[in-house]
């Protein structure tokens, strides 16, 4: 495998782990409900994208050429994501979860 193509799998690799890391934490140290939700729909969704943009790379340089798998797991994701993200929030807000005194934005007040 040529060097430059090693370099750029192991970048997006690398870069997917961070956004993967950063999102991990963000569920586990932010206070209530409404702000967990962001970690695992903005930063792990762009977690997992790096990680399958660094897949593509490296299985189409193999010689399989582009592969359905991946170009469909990205799809599945970046579709999902937002609206599972948006109905756990509109039912959050149906079950009025606390919150605490730094999110903004209450409409159940």
């Amino acid at each position: 495998m040529l060097f430059w193509i090693e370099v750029l799998v192991s970048l997006f690799l690398l870069v997917g782990s961070a956004f993967a890391l950063v999102g991990a934490i963000g569920l586990y140290r932010l206070p209530d409900f409404f702000t967990r939700l962001h970690g695992p729909t903005k930063a792990t969704t762009l977690g997992v994208g790096g990680i399958v943009i660094g897949s593509m790379i490296f299985f189409s340089h193999q010689g399989e050429g582009l592969s359905m798998h991946e170009i469909l797991i990205t799809l599945f994701l970046f579709l999902t994501a937002p609206v599972s993200a948006h109905v756990l929030a509109k039912a959050a807000m149906q079950q009025k979860l606390p919150v605490t005194a730094k999110t903004r934005g209450k409409p159940w007040d």
